[in-house]
């Protein structure tokens, strides 16, 4: 494989997955772990992603602050957005966890919806800040300088301590079988405490994600009440997570 077919297809892995490891980069591309570091550390200094300890992040995901434009599939996510939307209702309490799509869903909230949020995110914060009729409640702990998302023991407790309507959750993989996965361990306890602490979870993801899993299981497909995904629910692509017991949008 010549080296420029190697940077699209890492930089593509990197816009889905918004984070990657270099060994996972190593093992899909039958190169050595060298190579992808070699590789990761030029499309880093080219801006067409972020290097990390022992992997990668897609700039789109680390620049949510300055309303990035640049971010992957954006079309996409905002029609996901837009379908979740029509699940919130006036008297709400909801929670919005982090990432590119939950950060559509958060810009999408009309200024006179008057709700209560939850979020584990400052960017989401931020934005939801700017609308009046809404009363954010931030969960705060350790911030992961990746995610920009509260990470570790006191945010689960907080967690626990809560019981919303809906709460929005994004995910890294998601497959039929083996459920919600990411390879950080420690956000994965949090969103098992987000799904504790929600009467019906809903989970947003593009399609692309869907089929492929990773290390750490977040919970099974059946926890989720909701996924909704850019493509009409009828669609062939889901046909597997139609026999599930799991509403689709």
């Amino acid at each position: 494989m010549l080296k420029e077919e190697r940077h699209k297809m890492i930089v593509s892995e990197v816009e889905l997955h918004n984070r990657v490891l270099l060994t996972d980069l190593a093992e899909k591309l039958n190169v050595s772990i060298d190579t992808i570091r070699r590789d990761v550390k030029e499309l880093d200094t080219a801006k067409q992603l972020k290097k990390v300890h022992g992997g990668a992040i897609a700039l789109g995901y680390t620049n949510l602050a300055k309303y990035n434009e640049n971010i992957y599939a954006q079309a996409d996510k905002i029609k996901i957005a837009t379908k979740a939307l029509s699940l919130i209702k006036p008297g709400h309490i909801i929670l919005i966890h982090g990432g590119t799509t939950c950060f559509e869903l958060a810009k999408l909230i009309p200024n006179k919806l008057e709700i209560t949020c939850f979020t584990t995110s400052p960017v989401v914060a931020l934005e939801l800040l700017r609308k009046k009729g809404v009363d954010v409640i931030f969960i705060g702990g350790r911030l992961s300088k990746e995610s920009q998302i509260s990470i570790g023991a006191s945010v689960i407790l907080q967690l626990l301590e809560i019981n919303v309507d809906f709460s929005f959750i994004g995910t890294g993989y998601v497959d039929v079988d083996f459920g919600l996965t990411e390879f950080d361990f420690e956000s994965v306890q949090v969103k098992k405490a987000i799904v504790k602490s929600s009467k019906k979870t809903v989970l947003l993801s593009i399609s692309e994600k869907l089929n492929s899993k990773q290390r750490y299981k977040t919970c099974g497909i059946n926890a989720i009440h909701t996924m909704i995904t850019e493509l009409n629910p009828e669609d062939g692509v889901l046909e597997n997570f139609r026999t599930q017991n799991l509403r689709l949008l």
